[in-house]
């Protein structure tokens, strides 16, 4: 490796607008995470995620939006194989990711990597940040000589914007954006293929977000990695990701492309959340007209019956009460809802 970096190389079961199921890296069908929690002396089923099904291609960002609850952390962890799933299936290379164990599960997580929210609190306190780094290679590729694993980190470093000056150095001494580059080159130094970033600009100042985004695009194209980005900011979102996948209390509402969902979008929630993120222009923010969802979020104890989406949607009608809308192609998303195509009239 050198400071070049080397670039390597429609139903509910469906991928979703804009990605080809036979060239995905990623394809998960019908994921589902459970969890039994204790309620009034017995036992009650909590349904965090639910039949959730999406591609993600080679080189391709993949954003997970929707609000605290709505299962987008659940997933990420799913696919880690850090949560147990109920059901559905995860296929990557053609190897179902929720069936490995030992050793191949062990020998899968190195092309498997996560960027953490909160950057400092990732990095263990007592390492400095030569042996962060150097830690993923001492597993995964143990047979580098102490010099080859040094310019690898070395190279690592430099690649995130840091010098060889800062290997020395521990984690509290390092300012919130400089650890999210030292978490980002930690997941990169073995050369995964796909990327979890759980919300990874959330603990940052609004101008370092800037630059940690552009970080992130800027090595996600040079690498031609494929990322799930989770994030709350729908301006990250619009930014960064290619597809955007929308989640309300562990369902698919949307899948389109990012400016298809942002232009055009045909989910009532989709809308709503949309509308109620801030923009930076104070003319436009008040002559713009928002309706903000009333409520909160269910729990997923009790989940609405049909579409769960039901309680707190403005064009709810009977129908949504008796029947779970399945995701169907309207324009450019796959949406589920009933009432897709009056959507934005």
């Amino acid at each position: 490796m050198n400071s070049a970096l080397p670039i390597r190389a429609l139903d509910s079961g469906s991928a979703g607008a804009g990605a080809d199921a036979a060239d995905a890296l990623l394809t998960v069908r019908q994921l589902s995470v459970n969890y039994r929690v204790a309620y009034r002396r017995g036992h009650a089923l909590l349904r965090a995620v639910n039949a959730v099904s999406f591609d993600l291609a080679r080189g391709e960002t993949l954003g997970l939006v929707g609000e605290s609850g709505s299962g987008k952390s659940t997933i990420a962890r799913a696919l880690l194989r850090l949560v147990p799933t109920a059901s559905g299936v995860a296929l990557f290379h053609g190897t179902d990711l929720l069936q490995l164990s030992g050793a191949r599960l062990q020998a899968m997580r190195r092309h498997l990597q996560l960027i953490f929210q909160d950057p400092l609190a990732s990095l263990d306190p007592r390492m400095n940040i030569g042996d962060i780094l150097g830690e993923p290679l001492r597993v995964f590729e143990p047979r580098l000589s102490r010099p080859q694993r040094l310019q690898r980190v070395l190279d690592m470093t430099r690649a995130v914007g840091l010098g060889s000056e800062h290997l020395h150095r521990f984690a509290h001494e390092f300012s919130g954006g400089q650890a999210q580059r030292i978490g980002i080159a930690r997941a990169l130094i073995i050369e995964p293929e796909l990327i979890v970033c759980d919300e990874p600009l959330s603990a940052l100042d609004v101008s370092i977000k800037s630059q940690i985004s552009n970080l992130l695009k800027d090595l996600q194209r040079r690498l031609q990695l494929s990322l799930l980005f989770i994030s709350h900011d729908l301006a990250s979102v619009r930014f960064s990701c290619d597809r955007v996948l929308v989640l309300y209390l562990g369902r698919v509402m949307e899948i389109a492309g990012c400016d298809a969902l942002f232009k055009s979008c045909r989910h009532p929630y989709t809308r709503a959340l949309i509308r109620a993120a801030p923009i930076p222009d104070p003319v436009a923010a008040r002559a713009r007209r928002t309706a903000p969802l009333e409520g909160e979020i269910p729990s997923p104890l009790f989940a609405p019956s049909g579409c769960v989406f039901r309680t707190r949607c403005p064009m709810a009608i009977d129908r949504c009460t008796r029947e779970v809308p399945l995701l169907r192609l309207v324009g450019d998303s796959q949406v589920a809802c009933h009432r897709a195509e009056e959507v934005g009239e």
